[in-house]
């Protein structure tokens, strides 16, 4: 029998694929185009998209996987040698997540065999291009040294859109030193260099950890701001995340142009905003990822980490089922869960080697 907190993990990676596949049809479009198309309520439902097909998941759910895998091969590292550096572990992920966007990659992201070792990497579905931020490709085709910072000055919500998988072990030594907040922060530097775009990496994985510790939303939402402290680099992530929870208090129509006073979620600190807003007046899992998705901005990304707050909050049960019929890749993101909250179990140390 499923435990709940596999439910839980399985309901926000699940929550965000599907997010992720509602949202994409209509990433690069204007809200006035998405009324003509859809309707005045916007796109309701999976439609094919710029990938082809229904359901299919884009660049921001490949990350989030190849940040779970990372998370559990420096799990593995930690349990096999007794030493690891967890941003590390990501990095070389990530490195392989690059492989299968069509990219040459610096041979450190494993033993410098060929092709890309462990298990997720196996999966041919992930070896597809989808719309990848050319932040992300550009930072990781320039890595010289694992665990290196980008040098770039980037804040693209690239950084926040991955990082639910720390947060969600975050209240276990699966971070070996690292709270989720600081994990969150370290990994996405490794992509993006401007202090806004990783401490509001820092911000979501430390939301997403307050959240499978037990607190309700709106208080881990203002909890999850305390590791910034008074930091002045944290002036925009503070910003955005009181501009969400004032929105939400003020009541009012739940309307696209009330989400778009928010920005439009192309930058990190607008794709916290969104997503937190979102959830907080979201009157189920379909509610909040539609609100989300139906904007002038990352659609896709924005309905994502929606919809990775509301599935960590409902559970699995809370998304639609028509919905996960539909989505590319459930087999997988429903293996990465079990092996989150289960680690060495049911071979799971022979699909993420410790190197």
């Amino acid at each position: 029998m499923r435990s709940e907190a596999e439910n839980r993990i399985s309901g926000c990676l699940l929550g965000g694929a599907v997010g992720d596949a509602l949202g994409a049809p209509i990433e690069f479009m204007k809200l006035d185009e998405i009324r003509r198309r859809f309707g005045p309520d916007g796109l309701l439902e999976f439609t094919p998209g710029y990938v082809g097909g229904i359901g299919k998941i884009t660049d921001d759910t490949q990350m989030t996987l190849f940040t779970a895998e990372g998370i559990l091969r420096g799990r593995a590292r930690w349990a096999q040698r007794g030493i690891c550096h967890p941003p590390s572990v990501v990095h070389a992920a990530y490195m392989r997540w690059l492989v299968t966007q069509g990219e040459k990659a610096n041979p450190a992201y494993s033993r410098g065999e060929e092709p890309p070792d462990g298990w997720l990497i196996t999966n041919q579905e992930l070896w597809s291009r989808r719309a990848p931020g050319a932040t992300c490709i550009a930072a990781l085709r320039a890595t010289a040294q694992l665990g290196a910072p980008a040098t770039n000055d980037s804040k693209g919500c690239g950084t926040v859109m991955r990082v639910a998988p720390i947060g969600l072990v975050g209240s276990t030594n699966a971070n070996e030193g690292f709270s989720a907040f600081e994990m969150g922060v370290e990994t996405s530097k490794l992509t993006h260099g401007h202090p806004t775009g990783y401490l509001a990496g820092g911000y979501f994985a430390q939301l997403i950890a307050l959240l499978v510790s037990g607190l309700d939303l709106r208080r881990a939402v203002l909890d999850a701001l305390e590791p910034l402290g008074d930091n002045t680099d944290g002036g925009e992530v503070r910003d955005a995340v009181a501009g969400a929870v004032q929105l939400s208090d003020a009541g009012g129509e739940l309307r696209a142009e009330t989400v778009e006073s928010l920005g439009a979620g192309w930058i990190a600190e607008e794709a916290v905003a969104i997503s937190v807003y979102c959830a907080l007046v979201a009157r189920d899992f379909e509610h909040g990822v539609r609100l989300a998705a139906n904007i002038s901005g990352d659609s896709d990304s924005t309905a994502s980490m929606a919809g990775q707050l509301l599935g960590l909050i409902g559970g699995e049960a809370a998304i639609p089922d028509r919905w996960l019929a539909q989505l590319e890749l459930r087999a997988v993101i429903e293996q990465i869960a079990r092996d989150l909250e289960m680690s060495g179990a049911d071979g799971a140390d022979a699909r993420y080697p410790g190197w």
